[in-house]
């Protein structure tokens, strides 16, 4: 099998369970973007993929496409390790890996509303999975090369591992696979935080990111601090000075490159998924604290 046909079977796997267009991102091998083509259809990629594969190679850029769907919710589960890819194998429509040791997995979940249901469910699902909570919902092209500075000389090829065209599962069936990570009880603002808020912007003052950072568990690759982590946590710093979550999501935007870049892929949701995690975990601390 050649890497372009690596990369149509993709295509015709996300078809199956209901994909009918795709944005398509280029970055080169330093994140930064390259080009991008919103709302291709399958037939528009597998007309251009053979044209955009050697151009691709000679400029080491990396191809990403981010799935859109109209008949079922398509979500990522990424950074997932042997028991968790195990624990999905059976409701997962599509298993890739990404670069050696490092893997991701697809579920299609029909009965969802778009909007926040979405967005709660995948939290559930992606904590429940031991998946990377902020997972972009845009992945790497199968055939194609992992193009990143830490990867020279040897980069790695994504590649399918399994495939189970047409696999659409319940929000049921994952509940009883025990999948789905308990809701989070509905955020409560508590009095003192709504007043810090109401003050003025001068008597609240930012968290260091850089402390942050430096304070961070090593990344799941052993390279460098884990900047999720990094984010997270000085997400949660930001609400426990009074921050909106708005507010924290675009000062995120500001402090972290991690949020930047996926921004450049167009994963606008980051840092306010971010943002609201944090928050949440923020009251969570504040009512234990009362309790």
């Amino acid at each position: 099998m050649t890497d372009l046909d690596e990369a149509f079977r993709m295509l015709d796997t996300f078809a199956s369970v209901g994909a009918t267009h795709f944005d398509l991102t280029h970055i080169n091998i330093d994140g930064e973007k390259r080009g991008f083509r919103p709302h291709q259809s399958t037939a528009q990629l597998r007309n251009s993929l053979p044209r955009l594969f050697p151009g691709a190679t000679a400029r080491q850029n990396n191809i990403i496409v981010r799935p859109h769907s109209d008949t079922a919710q398509l979500i990522q589960l990424d950074d997932l390790k042997a028991e968790g890819l195990d624990r999905v194998k059976d409701v997962s429509f599509l298993t890739l890996e990404t670069s050696p040791g490092n893997h991701q997995a697809w579920v299609a979940v029909s009965g969802l509303k778009s909007g926040e249901e979405t967005r709660e469910f995948a939290r559930r699902l992606r904590k429940g999975a031991g998946a990377d909570p902020s997972a972009s919902g845009a992945t790497r092209v199968a055939g194609t090369k992992n193009y990143k500075r830490k990867y020279v000389p040897d980069t790695p090829t994504v590649r399918i591992v399994d495939a189970t065209p047409g696999r659409i599962v319940t929000p049921a069936e994952l509940e009883s696979k025990d999948l789905l990570a308990p809701p989070e009880p509905p955020t409560v603002i508590s009095l003192k935080a709504a007043r810090r808020r109401r003050g003025t912007e001068g008597e609240r003052t930012w968290p260091d990111y850089e402390r942050c950072v430096g304070g961070a568990p090593p990344s799941k690759e052993g390279e460098g601090p884990d900047r999720s982590m990094a984010d997270f946590f000085w997400c949660v710093l930001a609400a426990q000075r009074g921050w909106s979550i708005e507010e924290t999501a675009s000062k995120l935007l500001e402090v972290s490159a991690k949020a930047q870049e996926r921004e450049r892929l167009h994963d606008e949701g980051y840092a306010l998924i971010t943002a609201q995690n944090a928050a949440a975990a923020a009251e969570r601390g504040r009512q234990r604290g009362r309790g």
